[in-house]
Order: structure tokens, then C-alpha cells, then sequence
């Protein structure tokens, strides 16, 4: 079974790190909030989560780690040199993904140096453009570039977490299905 860390730390956004988590739940996938600090983490909304874990020597075992946005949760995570290095270390193996959403892709990414001429988008903003301004930024909802795959913000969660499923393996249509997805498609229409 594939499995998945999605990232905390204080100021995360909440509806980017739950509602992948809760995504990826229902889907299968093994998936832990990983605190980089402590148990509970207070959000940028001043929503407390329990974290599963504090961030350990384990976190190279899982398949993919998220980095939600927010602020300062994702300049929190882009500092934490543990978190980076793995990072690093997940971008060179084949088998490892990497996604973020928001302000991560700018402030983790760029941390870890893996953002130079890859195709990445994230939460508009010139001081993330500015982060970026050696990658290939798009204004797209998810972006994917091998290994590694970003999205905007909050407004994109769902479909960031449905790609990540897909991406592990999963099945999202049917999960779409269930979710009632297919009701927002028909409403464009």
C-alpha cells in the first residue's frame, strides 16, 4: 500500500492539508499528518489539529510527501533542514513524489533548490514569482513534472488530492463519483 506524509506546521492551511488527507483516506492510500514539531498543530485559521506523528527518522518510508501552504506554515516547513534534505533525497529516486500546494511550491521547493527549470505553479504573488523566477511557472490548477506535483491554493485542493491518487495508483473516478465531482462539472456546463 502506498502511503503518504502530508506536512505540519504552525500557520498550515487547514482545508489544503485535511481535505487531502481526507482524499487520500478514502481512496486507500496509508496517509499520516506529520507534525515537524509538535503533537498539535495550530493552523493558519486557528484550527488545532492532532498531528499522527512528530516528523522522525521514518519519513524517507513513505511514498510521497505534500507540503500544504499557508502562512508561516509553508516558511516553517521551507526552514525545517530535516524536511528539506529528505526532500532533496525524494527528488532524485524514481519511486518518491513530491507535492505542494499554495505558498510551498515557492517557499519549500526553492528551499530544496528542485524548482530550477521545472514546470511548477503556486499561490499567485510577486514574492513567489520572485522564488520561482528559475523554474518554468504556469498559472495552471496542478502541474505535473516527473516526480514532482504542484497546485495554487485552497480553491484547487480537490483536484490537487484527486491527481495525487491517481498518481499513487488509486482510483479517483470513482471517488469523484461518490464525492458528487461530476455535479460541479455538469454546473460549468
Amino acid at each position: 500500500m502506498k502511503s503518504v506524509a502530508i506536512m505540519l506546521a504552525e500557520g498550515f492551511e487547514e482545508v489544503e492539508a485535511l481535505a487531502t488527507a481526507d482524499v487520500l483516506k478514502r481512496a486507500g492510500i496509508k496517509c499520516d499528518l506529520v507534525s515537524i514539531k509538535e503533537e498539535y498543530v495550530k493552523g493558519a485559521h486557528d484550527i488545532t489539529v492532532k498531528s499522527d506523528k512528530i516528523m522522525g527518522n521514518d519519513l524517507e518510508d513513505y511514498d510521497m510527501i505534500v507540503c500544504p501552504g499557508g502562512l508561516p506554515g509553508a516558511e516553517y516547513l521551507s526552514k525545517c533542514e530535516k524536511l528539506v534534505e529528505i526532500i532533496k533525497k525524494f527528488d532524485k529516486m524514481d519511486d518518491k513524489y513530491i507535492a505542494a500546494i499554495c505558498a510551498s511550491p515557492a517557499m519549500v521547493l526553492s528551499a530544496a533548490g528542485i524548482h530550477k527549470d521545472r514546470y511548477i505553479t503556486s499561490y499567485p504573488g510577486e514574492e513567489f514569482y520572485e522564488l520561482l523566477e528559475d523554474s518554468n511557472y504556469v498559472e495552471e490548477l496542478v502541474v505535473i513534472d516527473g516526480n514532482l506535483i504542484t497546485s495554487r491554493g485552497p480553491a484547487t485542493t480537490l483536484l490537487f488530492a484527486y491527481k495525487l491518487v491517481d498518481i499513487l495508483g488509486g482510483d479517483s473516478k470513482s471517488l469523484k463519483k461518490g464525492m458528487l465531482w461530476e455535479m460541479l462539472e455538469e454546473e460549468k456546463e
